[in-house]
């Protein structure tokens, strides 16, 4: 089952101008995933070559999740980043957005997982292990058991989001479910995922890897399995209140003529210090991030955030 039915071999931008995306939008795009892997707005054109290739063929699996890191890719726009997406891999298999259901849906997966040109798997959520997976089940496998037979087949594995790169909020306290990020269940069988940590990541994380694993460059990682050239700096270091901080200028309230002006927000609960990710770099839809929306940064990039950096919020 391929989403863009019907557009053949073309090149990407001649499958997005048929569906409306100009040259221009989608030069755009390649320059903002080429800044965001710290690039360089020159480095636009590789960015487009690797995405007017022949299209990768993509995997997107669903476990313990909101699908809300779906739903941030899904909702991005100029250009739309779904069309973008859609037209240049071959998303041949997702949950939330195919139209095939049942065993239309599992036969299309067997026949990407198939496909004699390998493909990419994307995991989005937490994977459950306990009593033996049993809290989650997609066609009538768990997820556990779906995941440890196609992950090791994939050309990559990445992890989209904080839950299935290290179990999210579905792995906070008491953890009923026992579940784990893809990495802590599959290293035994090779598995070495990428993780876009974020809670959700920005989309163009996202894409900045898949056109660094089609361009065959080679993705420094962290110590938590992220690509340092989107996790390589705190949020503390980037983020446009800084000076405040330096300042010891400090809201008092989050209502307050402060807080209005930009001072910072660490004194009512910011984790940007302790926070790796790029969010004041990579603006979320080119328009904003939390902090410079007014609310502290609460560390969802980070394993075991909803039990290790709570409070959220301090008074």
């Amino acid at each position: 089952m391929r989403i863009a039915v019907g557009l053949g071999e073309k090149s990407g931008e001649e499958r997005m101008e048929r569906q409306g995306v100009s040259r221009r939008d989608f030069m755009k795009f390649c320059t903002a995933v080429a800044v965001t892997m710290g690039m360089g707005q020159v480095f636009a054109s590789e960015v487009a070559a690797a995405l007017n290739g022949r299209r990768a063929s993509v995997v997107y699996l669903h476990a313990a999740e909101c699908t809300g890191c779906s739903e941030a890719v899904l909702r991005t726009y100029k250009p739309f980043l779904d069309t973008l997406i859609l037209d240049t891999i071959s998303l041949d298999y997702h949950e939330t957005i195919m139209a095939a259901a049942g065993e239309a849906a599992e036969e299309a997966l067997e026949q990407a997982v198939a496909n004699p040109d390998g493909f990419i798997c994307v995991v989005e959520g937490a994977i459950p292990t306990a009593m033996d997976g049993k809290y989650c089940y997609v066609g009538g496998h768990t997820i556990y058991d779906t995941c440890r037979r196609i992950l090791p087949k994939a050309k990559a594995v990445v992890c989209m989001g904080t839950c299935s790169s290290y179990g999210g909020i579905q792995s906070a306290k008491p953890n009923l479910t026992g579940a784990k990020g893809v990495n802590e269940c599959f290293s035994d069988i090779g598995v070495k995922a990428i993780n876009i940590a974020g809670c959700p990541p920005n989309p163009l994380n996202l894409v900045g890897t898949l056109v660094a694993f089609l361009q065959g460059s080679k993705i420094d990682l962290d110590e938590l399995g992220r690509p340092v050239m989107f996790y390589g700096q705190n949020v503390h270091a980037l983020c446009e209140r800084r000076k405040h901080f330096d300042a010891g200028e400090f809201a008092p309230s989050f209502n307050s003529e402060e807080a209005r002006k930009g001072w910072c927000l660490y004194d009512l609960g910011c984790k940007g210090p302790q926070t790796y990710n790029n969010c004041p770099k990579a603006l979320f839809n080119d328009t904003n991030w939390p902090v410079r929306a007014g609310h502290p940064c609460i560390g969802c990039s980070e394993p075991n955030f909803w039990d290790d950096l709570t409070p959220f919020y301090q008074n």
